[in-house]
């Protein structure tokens, strides 16, 4: 539950009383930057790419720039047969609406024709009939009649094939179009022809008719939205490039085998707004020179994955509550309770002291599941109650993997948590951003294979960040031993490490096992630790934290060793305050102080007592003579 300290200022009875704003621009949370900049590149038609976490509101604001856009100057595509070259459609644009009334004209002008037609071959044919019969040949009059109907199907002009096709329709649009292109192959983004199977004798389908739009032209004077835009072939990204200098791009068949490769219209309008989008990886993999073109005549942003913890950001988060109830239409308002319990939960998802998380999609699915809670005990209000066990019910994939890990760790005694061991330290990892597992590590020290120099050997599918975070160990178990290691070979293992390890926060856990190897003192067993370090021993800050405590306090771990600048950055539920005993530390002589135990503890904490005294703080003198 939320301290008092913490509550909203502002009290309310239920989400139903709080506004909600009508514009998707007004309701973007903890953005503003990014509001403001798309704000700008709607007035004056700019690109706009966004890079940042999923979840963080670029496809809101792709659809909220599509509300900014004028509607009056959208316009109807249509493709019209070409009597010249029939594989050349003609394209003309119209105001908006107006397309498919001329469509509905043509239409009605081919239905009058081709009932003209027929009724003039009726009265033909049945006159045929009668003088057949009056001069006593009527089985030839049967046979010129049906030879008059084939010739007539297949030889005289079709009137529906002069109808022109509705390419792109906005008829009754309120908004500007908005298209979301993520994931499209060629042929849905650039427009395609489709395959005819009969190419002649008069059951073929006119070549205009067969040209379909593509999502360049449906967002024709609207918005383009690709996520994930590295993830489309080079070819398409360098037709995309030519489509938004040009702003016109013919449509054509996009498979060379094909009937359609042969026919490509006029040029088709596609003056939309690309909003492209993607991870940090998208910058490095997409088409230079469409990059160069959104940088150049538009704009880049990133997007903030946290915010202030405000009293006035407090008050958004309500209206985001608000909002998603009234989004999803099935679920109960939320009281003040269960929005303390919302607001507490983005404390923790933050992590990072004095932050609310800005992953608002993984927040909302959040609220949608109390609600669902709710809904389903037929209470009129969300409560904090349903909140709470919305989070244990709403666990990500990563979470109930870890306490799959956790149970099978337990099971098979993995890691322990009694006593004490030479070698052996209980880590803490996250899996998938959101959940924390119990990695253990163990370290032994052997005779060198080599008789040139000592190896440091690590396994457990440790990837490069990590592999150079045991490198780096070395330095600081030779400052705190005072042992050189170059004799010796110190394996490292990381214990059930499936899936591998990346980053740095455990190289707290591997220095500590591997100076306990070194010296042969035991480590604590009810003692898990996290933290990454500097070659000089300091123990730098690292993320998760909060996740990391709740597994170790789920798996039976008694003290959490933690950064002291992470301190603050601890929100672990209720229910494992009582469990866990958290101790922030600055230095590794401050890790191996309060997790190593035995008589031989005594002389490593001499030991480092004297490095702790030869530490000296080094001042700037208040001028410098000159």
């Amino acid at each position: 539950m939320a301290s008092k300290d913490e509550e909203l200022e502002e009290s309310f009875d239920t989400t139903s009383s709080i506004e909600v704003p009508k514009l998707l621009i007004d309701q973007i949370i903890g953005q503003e930057h990014a509001v403001e900049v798309v704000k700008k590149a709607a007035s004056q038609r700019r690109h706009v790419m966004m890079i940042g976490t999923p979840g963080t509101g670029k496809s809101m604001l792709a659809k909220a720039m599509a509300e900014l856009l004028p509607k009056e100057e959208l316009q109807d595509i249509l493709a019209y047969p070409n009597v010249e070259d029939n594989n050349n459609p003609r394209i003309r644009t119209v105001p908006a609406g107006k397309g498919r009334e001329i469509v509905m004209a043509h239409k009605m002008e081919a239905r009058k024709k081709s009932q003209s037609r027929n009724m003039l071959m009726m009265f033909l044919i049945f006159g045929i009939v009668m003088y057949s019969f009056y001069v006593g040949q009527l089985l030839w009059g049967i046979i010129a009649a049906i030879m008059m109907l084939i010739l007539a199907k297949n030889f005289m002009p079709k009137e529906e094939m002069m109808v022109p096709k509705l390419l792109v329709s906005n008829y009754e649009q309120d908004n500007a179009p908005y298209i979301d292109a993520t994931g499209t192959h060629a042929g849905a983004l650039l427009g395609d022809v489709r395959h005819d199977p009969f190419q002649s004798g008069g059951l073929e389908t006119p070549s205009h008719d067969r040209v379909e739009s593509g999502d360049i032209h449906k967002s024709h004077k609207g918005v383009l939205f690709i996520d994930e835009i590295n993830t489309l072939r080079i070819e398409s990204q360098q037709s995309l490039l030519t489509a938004i200098q040009e702003k016109e791009y013919p449509i054509t068949g996009q498979s060379e085998r094909s009937s359609g490769a042969l026919v490509k219209t006029e040029p088709v309008p596609c003056d939309f707004i690309m909003v492209s989008a993607g991870n940090l990886d998208a910058v490095e993999k997409m088409h230079p020179a469409l990059r160069s073109r959104i940088k150049g005549y538009g704009y880049e942003l990133y997007m903030r994955e946290s915010m202030e913890d405000t009293a006035d950001n407090r008050k958004y988060l309500v209206r985001f509550v608000a909002q998603e109830v009234k989004r999803d239409g099935h679920i109960p308002d939320f009281d003040q309770s269960a929005v303390d319990e919302i607001v507490q939960e983005a404390r923790r998802r933050a992590g990072r002291k004095g932050h609310l998380t800005l992953k608002l999609r993984d927040l909302g699915g959040l609220v949608r599941v109390a609600g669902d809670i709710a809904h389903a005990e037929s209470a009129k209000i969300t409560s904090a109650k349903h909140v709470l066990a919305a989070k244990n019910m709403a666990r990500s994939i990563e979470q109930q993997l870890a306490d799959s890990y956790l149970e099978r760790r337990k099971d098979y005694q993995l890691f322990s948590r009694k006593g004490a061991a030479v070698g052996k330290v209980n880590g803490l990892a996250v899996m998938g951003g959101d959940s924390g597992i119990v990695l253990p590590i163990m370290a032994e020290v052997t005779p060198p294979q080599s008789h040139a120099e000592g190896k440091v050997i690590a396994t457990g599918m440790l990837k490069d960040i990590a592999k150079e975070a045991v490198l780096n160990v070395s330095a600081v178990i030779k400052k705190v031993t005072g042992e050189n290691i170059m004799n010796r070979d110190i394996h490292i293992q990381f214990v059930g490490t499936y899936e591998g390890v990346e980053g740095d926060s455990a190289s707290v856990s591997i220095a500590t096992a591997v100076i306990s190897a070194l010296e042969g003192i035991p480590v604590d067993q009810s003692v898990a630790m996290t933290g990454s370090l500097s070659v000089r021993g300091d123990v730098l800050p690292v993320g998760g934290v909060t996740y990391k405590i709740e597994a170790a306090a789920q798996g039976g771990i008694k003290k959490v060793i933690i950064p002291w600048t992470n301190k603050d950055d601890v929100l672990i539920e209720e229910a494992y305050k009582d469990q866990v005993e958290i101790i922030p530390v600055k230095t590794i002589s401050e890790v191996i102080e309060h997790s190593l135990v035995g008589s031989k503890k005594e002389g490593m904490r001499e030991k480092l007592k004297e490095l702790t005294d030869m530490k000296v703080d080094l001042e700037l003198p208040d001028s410098v003579p000159g």
